[in-house]
Formats: C-alpha cells, structure tokens, sequence
C-alpha cells in the first residue's frame, strides 16, 4: 500500500514584520496539524527559520507554537526528517531529543513508495557560486560553532540574524546568468538514476519532467505558502 509524503521548504520563520509572522507561523501551525493526520512523513527541505543558532542551554523564543505542533506530530507516529538549510545551519540536539524529528546536515537519497528521491535543499549545487561553498564550510566548521558558542545568546542570535541578512541579499542580488544551476544538477541527478529531485532554496517553484525522472522546486511560505505531496503516482504542488 503505498504511503503519503508531505515536503515544505523555505517558510523563513522570523523574517517579516511581527504581524506578517503571526499570520503566516498560523498557517504553518495549521499545515502541520492538517499533515498529522493525512502524511505518513513530512519532509522539511531547509530554512524553516531565517535564522537559527542553538545553544546547549538555550533556543529561541518565539516559535512554541511550532515546537509544540511538531512534537505532537511525532507523539502520532508521524515521522519527521529536517534537512538543514543555509539560514537555519546552527543545530545542536533539541529538534531530535524534544521534538523527536531526525536532522539532516547534507543532501540525501531515499526510496519512496518504490521510487528514487534525491532530497536536499539546494545551497551548494547553485552553478558559480564557489564564494558561498567555502562560507558554508566555515559556517558549517564545529570548532567555529563552539567558539561562537561562547557569545551571550543576545548577542550571538543578534549577528545570525545579521548574517543571515546579508546571505539573503546576496542571493537576491547575485546574477547567475540565464539558469541558477539547479535544474542541470537535477538532471544530472535523474542520469544517475533518480525518479526524483527535489529542492528548495531559490524560491521558485517547478515542476518539470526530465527524461525519465522530474525536477521539482518546492518555492517558498513568503508569497504563497504550499507544500510538495507524493502518494506513489503522482507529485504535486499544493497552494495551502
């Protein structure tokens, strides 16, 4: 019998003004409780917040109604796998110990209902982009992280939210010609054998077929939230 999966990427959680974020962590809340109980898994491609930087003692505020609806997820039985992103890449254990999701720190594979994905988020596989691969290296680095672990939670949440700024500008501003990459890295992907590939990160939305296999972007939460579903014969893109 073949099984509902459910994939989000790039809601940026404490982006937008406070109101814009009251109204969109509401519908996140909403699409969660409305995945408990018609998924089997929800697959979280990256950047469920613009910023996330964890403390051994310490997480941000802010986002309880989030913590909670996913806990209660996985209390029923729903599993949860939370692929980090380039915003949100500062992990420690909370999301597996309380919530009981499983961290991703990498683009990985797995077969669903029989077929080949290839999941990642989708920094890194952008074409000419070697400035942001040794930035991610750095930033990704635990003995930085432990150094930067040192600064007053205050203090330390203040520059991620700073440096996740400009990442984002970056990206908005960098021309990376007529194809951001990630659909020839896809198709590469789907030579080697995959059914599907899919990706978040430039908040574009696609769907397209390639040979045998097909590339799928999931967008963004920012303009128009929605979420990727596969049943075993068909993807879609869902507005929710």
């Amino acid at each position: 019998m073949s099984k509902n999966y459910f994939f989000i990427s790039d809601v940026h959680l404490g982006l937008q003004n406070e109101q814009t974020e009251k109204i969109k962590e509401k519908r996140l809340v909403e699409f969660i409780s409305f995945a408990s109980l018609n998924c089997d898994e929800l697959f979280i491609l990256g950047d469920l917040f613009d910023y996330w930087f964890e403390y051994k003692r310490v997480i941000q505020k802010g986002y309880f109604k989030t913590f909670s609806a996913l806990k209660e997820m996985t209390e029923k039985g729903v599993r949860v796998k939370y692929l980090i992103g380039n915003h949100d890449f500062m992990h420690r254990d909370f999301f597996e110990k309380e919530i009981g999701a499983e961290l991703k720190e990498d683009a990985f594979s797995i077969v669903l209902n029989e077929k080949k994905f290839f999941l990642g988020h989708g920094d890194g596989l952008v074409k000419n982009d070697n400035g942001y691969k040794i930035l991610k290296k750095i930033l990704r680095n635990k003995t930085f992280q432990k150094m930067y672990s040192v600064i007053h939670p205050d203090l330390g949440i203040a520059l991620a939210s700073k440096t996740s700024k400009t990442s984002r500008d970056y990206t908005a501003e960098k021309d990376y010609g007529e194809s951001d990459g990630l659909f020839e890295a896809a198709c590469g992907k789907i030579d080697e054998g995959f059914d599907y590939v899919i990706l978040g990160h430039t908040h574009k939305r696609r769907n397209e077929k390639y040979k045998n296999g097909y590339y799928i972007n999931l967008g963004s939460w920012l303009n128009k939230p929605c979420y990727g579903k596969f049943n075993g014969n068909i993807f879609e893109i869902i507005d929710w």
